[in-house]
């Protein structure tokens, strides 16, 4: 009997257990969302075909375990009929991971879902060096934890203080996390110090007097892990305010791993060995040439 192309099965998404010829399907969901009858026919092949039950990943991520090797063919017609397709293992763009963004959460400050969705079909599945993770989080909250992955995309805005409008009541002040703004009510004067922003938007949210308004954009970072090591990602560049500016940004770290990377070796590792400056005038050079 011919041996199995293992390493092709596992791009596919079908993982190899410790079981012999037993495999967890690993399953293609972005931005953590799966619909309701989508969810009925993996509960339907995980009965037929698995265990009767499902693993969810650190990764929003959903895996039916103990599918035979020879019925992987079967498992994915099944799949197929509720446009449910298999995830992506090994070097490749992995599922784009989101919170629920700025359409549920009241303190999200971009909208998540339709934008992993977006990054998903633009990205998922494309063949790298290793693996490349990307995550959205909303706000700087940080639910899903920006900074450790590949690409690491944040909900960010950028405060003006409208003077004629500000009665100086300190709400602002008490409540800005980074202790950017100060003041002096008896002198009805303010200070906002632009360095130490968080750009949580919290100033602008909480103003009883509109006396802030914010810019929302999309704060980046690059060549995060968290695994066997750990290394949060660097913020080269400054807020993003045009979705296809993010793209063009997605491009050119996609493209910088695809020209410099090695064959195992995760997008930070390439960027450290390539040197952070060097990436740094890459992706400075690409975004002004997208301008």
């Amino acid at each position: 009997m011919e041996e199995p192309d293992y390493g092709a099965l596992k791009k596919g998404g079908f993982m190899r257990q410790i079981q012999k010829d037993r495999f967890s399907l690993r399953l293609r969901v972005a931005g953590g969302q799966f619909g309701a009858a989508q969810l009925r026919k993996v509960s339907e092949v995980a009965e037929r075909f698995g265990q009767g039950y499902v693993h969810f990943t650190s990764r929003q991520g959903l895996e039916i375990p103990f599918i035979a090797l020879e019925n992987i063919s079967a498992v994915k017609a099944a799949l197929g009929e509720a446009g449910i397709s298999p995830g992506a293992c090994g070097p490749q763009v992995r599922t784009v991971t989101a919170c629920q963004g700025s359409a549920i959460c009241p303190g999200g400050l971009i909208e998540t879902s339709g934008l992993a969705k977006e990054i998903d079909l633009r990205y998922f599945g494309a063949e790298l060096p290793h693996k490349f993770k990307i995550g959205i989080t909303g706000c700087p909250n940080n639910c899903l934890k920006a900074e450790e992955n590949d690409l690491g995309v944040k909900g960010a805005a950028l405060p003006v203080w409208r003077s004629g409008e500000c009665t100086f009541c300190g709400l602002c002040e008490g409540l800005c996390p980074a202790h950017a703004i100060s003041i002096d009510n008896a002198a009805e004067t303010l200070r906002f110090e632009a360095a130490r922003c968080a750009f949580c938007g919290k100033c602008v949210k909480s103003c009883p007097a509109n006396a802030w308004e914010g810019k929302n954009g999309y704060l980046l970072s690059f060549g995060g892990s968290f695994g066997n090591e750990i290394n949060p990602g660097a913020v080269i560049l400054p807020l993003i305010f045009d979705k296809q500016e993010l793209f063009t940004a997605a491009d050119g770290a996609i493209g910088f791993f695809k020209a410099h990377g090695k064959a195992g070796e995760r997008f930070g590792k390439t960027i450290r060995r390539a040197g952070l400056a060097v990436f740094t005038d890459y992706m400075r050079g690409t975004m002004e040439i997208q301008r």
